[in-house]
């Protein structure tokens, strides 16, 4: 018989594992086509953003206390998402790409569909990975980001955003007015290279060549080439094609939550190279209770920033005085920054009432709407 504080336990973290519902998903799409191939995006997209308006907001905060035990089932969570999608990912690989039931343009579907679900859930739970101390948790989020081809987004999150978000050196933080479509094809670029550039510097203070085998980015290279290999040995030609399809559908399902997750804000520029330090108002708050199951309380992300090192369950919500409200959850405001003239329409003037709430002493935003400061040292 299960243990009443045990049953207990479970039974808090067990809406977060809802997640795992989107795998029967993907396999109806494969195995029967037809308009099934549309079931993943929409139910990411469109159900979970009804579900948020039917259930209404999470204000509610963890104890902070809580202990190892107590997290044990929201740990399991994503430790196990990581053989799940790796399974779920190359089984489907071998089975579509010989489907004779499929067209070429429902393969392709599929595989968007398998893109959503390891965008917005596989690198989200790389995300909560890849900062814990544990070298299982991280070697585990290495595995996830090189399943989409975005292995260097764990040395640039860890070693670049989190120092450097709201300045002119993170490149994740989206500017004023800034439009999507500028935005992504900017950050792919500037994320590898302040990556690369990052672990290079780190080794140089080891007195290190960028070339040392130490440098992570052998190993990401190396975990990349494997899962393309498989993919080939499962699928031929077709299978690294489907491969690709998901690696793409993914990064820029994760780079659409970073160009909400920071649109327009910036740190106070305080002189001699220095910002002000980060706080839950530089990054946007969401609430929506749905959507944070499916995320793992990633819209808590004011105080992810605030305190990195936080497990997921116990990320605190902020009050409208301390961080900034997204008026919606992510799916709806990643929709919407697909449609920058709206985008700029619902963002633009809370981004205006944000600065005059938190920096009403600065008239002129010119430099910080550019991020045009000088660099932090």
């Amino acid at each position: 018989m299960i243990a009443p504080d045990t049953l207990a336990r479970w039974q808090s973290a067990l809406p977060f594992w809802m997640s795992f519902l989107l795998v029967p998903l993907a396999w109806i799409s494969a195995t029967q086509g037809g308009w099934t191939v549309l079931l993943l995006p929409v139910v990411t997209w469109y159900l979970f953003s009804a579900l948020d308006g039917l259930v209404g907001l999470n204000t509610e905060n963890a104890d902070l206390q809580a202990t190892e035990e107590n997290l044990f089932w929201y740990k399991a969570l994503t430790i196990l998402w990581v053989p799940v999608q790796l399974v779920t990912v190359f089984a489907l690989i071998w089975y579509v790409s010989g489907a004779l039931h499929l067209t070429a343009l429902e393969k392709l579907a599929v595989f968007f569909g398998v893109g959503v679900i390891t965008g917005t859930v596989g690198i989200n739970y790389s995300h909560e990975l890849m900062h814990q101390q544990s070298r299982l948790e991280r070697n585990l989020a290495d595995v996830l980001l090189a399943m989409v081809l975005y292995s260097h987004f764990r040395s640039e999150h860890l070693l670049v955003h989190h120092r450097y978000v709201g300045t002119p050196r993170d490149p994740v933080t989206a500017r004023f007015n800034e439009g999507f479509y500028h935005f992504y094809p900017r950050v792919l670029k500037a994320c590898l290279l302040s990556a690369f550039a990052a672990e290079k510097a780190k080794l140089a203070r080891r007195n290190l060549p960028w070339t040392s085998l130490s440098n992570p980015f052998f190993r990401y290279w190396t975990l990349q080439a494997g899962m393309l290999a498989l993919a080939f040995l499962l699928g031929g030609w077709i299978g690294v094609g489907l491969f690709l399809m998901q690696a793409g559908v993914a990064i820029w399902q994760l780079e659409l939550v970073n160009y909400v997750e920071h649109y327009g804000l910036t740190r106070k520029y305080l002189g001699d190279g220095k910002y002000e330090r980060v706080r839950p108002k530089h990054s946007w708050n969401a609430a929506q209770k749905v959507s944070n199951w499916l995320l793992i309380n990633l819209q808590r992300h004011s105080d992810h920033h605030y305190k990195p090192d936080r497990r997921f369950p116990l990320l605190q919500n902020h009050t409208p005085m301390d961080a900034p409200q997204l008026p919606f959850g992510y799916p709806v405001m990643t929709i919407a920054a697909m449609v920058p003239p709206l985008w700029r329409r619902v963002m633009n003037p809370r981004v205006r009432r944000w600065r005059a709430m938190y920096n009403p002493e600065i008239t002129d935003w010119k430099p910080y709407n550019k991020l045009t400061l000088p660099m932090p040292r």
